[in-house]
């Protein structure tokens, strides 16, 4: 966004606090009617927020007051919702807590990652700010309900190991969410391996262990179900579909994944 604003000849700011007169200053110069906010991933204070005289507008990737935060699009997918979308919402001092004036909706699909469903919504939310910037006077704030609110964390590192113990369903849908930052995780064969696709299947066995193949790909058994790895990842490698890894890195029945792995 900032290299196509500097393209279109706009000036460009990054300051990385609003703490600061000198950081607010340049905002006050350009002295805007109304400003839009997408992804910024800091609170606005109320000093920037009292600037324009139309207000604030933010592009929020979830469908409010559910998921409000962070991270939008990876607690949906994590938490399993069929829908997802973006809300342009009026900015206010609380954390996406503003007025809804325009909301669009989309499927969440059983194939989405947190990338492809970013890309998506930024699709969507373009369009979007577009239609409520030109329709804003006709547009009628609706208050969010705080008590369905659901707040969306900041997705950290320490999630990506995988649980084998849970649900194949729960697993695909971290495999996931967590693609591409930070990426699922699982110990085998004394390294971490990466697990970048996955998908689940109809079998049974011991939680974390590798019970077949599938195509060439190791089908891993877990709580309930099983998924099979299909594009995985070795510390310092690159990413590579699971049966070309295997080739160099086998998986025999009974090879366990997890905490306390071995390769059988």
């Amino acid at each position: 966004m900032a290299v196509a604003a500097s393209e279109l000849g706009f000036a460009v700011a990054k300051p990385d606090s609003l703490k600061t007169a000198e950081a607010i200053g340049p905002i006050r110069e350009a002295s805007p009617d109304m400003m839009v906010v997408a992804a910024y991933g800091i609170i606005l204070p109320q000093s920037v927020l009292a600037i324009p005289p139309r207000g604030c507008l933010n592009i929020h990737a979830s469908l409010l007051p559910r998921w409000r935060g962070a991270a939008p699009i990876q607690r949906a997918i994590l938490a399993g919702d069929a829908e997802t979308g973006v809300s342009i919402m009026v900015m206010e001092r609380g954390l996406d807590t503003g007025p809804v004036l325009l909301e669009r909706r989309v499927p969440i699909t059983p194939t989405d990652t947190a990338g492809s469903l970013t890309e998506s919504l930024a699709a969507l939310g373009a369009e979007a700010i577009v239609e409520a910037l030109r329709q804003f006077d006709g547009l009628f704030p609706q208050a969010q309900d705080s008590s369905k609110a659901t707040y969306a964390a900041k997705i950290e590192r320490t999630e990506a190991l995988l649980d084998w113990e849970l649900a194949a369903a729960d697993l695909d849908r971290k495999v996931r969410a967590l693609n591409p930052f930070p990426g699922a995780e699982s110990p085998v064969g004394g390294e971490t391996l990466k697990i970048w696709e996955a998908i689940p299947a109809s079998a049974s066995g011991r939680p974390g262990t590798v019970i077949g193949l599938d195509r060439g790909r190791p089908v891993v058994a877990c709580r309930e179900g099983a998924l099979v790895l299909t594009v995985v990842q070795r510390p310092g490698s690159r990413r590579m579909p699971a049966a070309e890894y295997l080739k160099g890195r086998p998986m025999p029945t009974g090879t366990r994944l997890g905490s306390g792995s071995d390769m059988a």
